[in-house]
């Protein structure tokens, strides 16, 4: 079980049902501007949830959740495979898992927050034995064009190796590796970056060669894999430092 301090911060595994509807109070907020409602899905009772609560005022500012397979003969079972096509990564022999539904109340902006987010993840992979954590990484909003540098960047320096590279299946999707033809600016790219994906991306992360148009979620996310031996290991002894 998960459970550390990090600064303020507490990050602990939900233990109880109250524990999981805090988490998809917080999730609609983040995902639909909507502080009253719930976000859940059929995934949820398959999960681990993770959340992490300012020591200050006892408020939930983070929350996500981990699904465990045993390879990637599992992989259809993962969230998302609804949007992408995944047999490549079928072949895959070694334990995974999926981390989702990751948010961050929309009005806290300490970056210990992420921080120890990523000490919780480094924990699970630990405490599992993972060697392929992956998910679905969201830019906000479906106009790409705001995002034309992040996505020439990511076609430039992060596309996933040929052999686990995920294939379209959603209905409307980008194909950034195959339109955008523009070097990209790496201040601009970084700017408009998730801070999720900048971390992954960090850690020796790949994405997909297109973006999903969610206009349920109003995002555009991208398949995104680190494969826990390519992380470097001064960033391995930082992560498990936070949660150590």
């Amino acid at each position: 079980m998960i459970r550390f301090c990090k600064g303020r911060y507490a990050v602990r595994h939900a233990a109880t049902g109250d524990d999981l509807r805090a988490a998809q109070r917080l999730r609609a907020m983040a995902f639909h501007g909507d502080p009253d409602g719930s976000d859940s899905d059929p995934f949820d009772p398959l999960c681990d949830h993770v959340l992490v609560t300012d020591l200050r005022d006892g408020a939930l500012v983070c929350c996500f959740r981990f699904l465990p397979l045993s390879d990637g003969r599992d992989i259809s079972r993962s969230y998302a495979a609804q949007y992408y096509e995944l047999s490549a990564l079928e072949s895959y022999r070694g334990p995974m898992v999926e981390m989702g539904r990751f948010c961050i109340h929309p009005d806290r902006h300490d970056p210990d927050i992420l921080r120890a987010a990523w000490g919780a993840m480094a924990a699970y992979v630990d405490d599992h034995g993972v060697e392929l954590l992956f998910g679905c990484a969201s830019f906000t909003g479906t106009d790409a064009k705001q995002y034309y540098d992040a996505f020439a960047m990511l076609k430039h320096r992060h596309l996933a190796p040929k052999r686990w590279l995920p294939r379209v299946k959603a209905p409307d999707v980008f194909r950034f590796a195959q339109r955008l033809r523009r070097k990209p600016d790496a201040k601009k790219a970084m700017s408009r970056m998730p801070p999720l994906l900048r971390t992954y991306l960090m850690m020796g992360g790949w994405v997909s060669d297109h973006a999903v148009v969610d206009v349920q979620m109003n995002t555009l996310h991208v398949f995104t894999g680190v494969e826990i031996a390519a992380i470097p290991p001064a960033r391995k002894r930082l992560l498990r430092a936070v949660a150590g």
